[in-house]
């Protein structure tokens, strides 16, 4: 294992699109969320609710990694989402993704779909 990005500052390792689809504002982490990565994705999840847009949707579908810095972002998230009317759904999670929400049991209190699509039309 090429230990070389390991606790890098490499925010490179991390992309986050978004979009308003509906009902619902879409950001996408694509890569690495971790304790150096982090405020890419907390960042336009405030931005967010702060806009209105209460009902966030995370396309996991190309996060190949969450540790529990990135974990405590998404928490946070929920709990201002919620506190606006919203929440935050979770969707298309890759395994090594969904291991860290069943570990932590954060699974719970987030609504997780299989899908985008899924995750949009509820």
């Amino acid at each position: 294992m090429d230990r070389g990005t390991v606790g890098s500052a490499n925010r490179g390792r991390l992309q986050v699109e978004t979009r308003t689809e509906g009902r619902s504002e879409v950001v996408k982490p694509v890569g690495e969320l971790d304790h150096h990565t982090a405020d890419l994705l907390r960042e336009p999840l405030e931005h967010a609710v702060e806009q209105g847009r209460a009902r966030l949707v995370v396309d996991c579908s190309e996060l190949e990694f969450c540790d529990s810095t990135g974990l405590n972002v998404l928490l946070g998230a929920r709990l201002k989402a919620e506190a606006a009317g919203g929440g935050v759904h979770l969707a298309g999670m890759l395994p090594v993704v969904a291991r860290v929400f069943e570990i932590t049991g954060a699974e719970a209190v987030f609504t997780v779909h299989d899908s985008l699509e899924e995750a949009l039309d509820t």
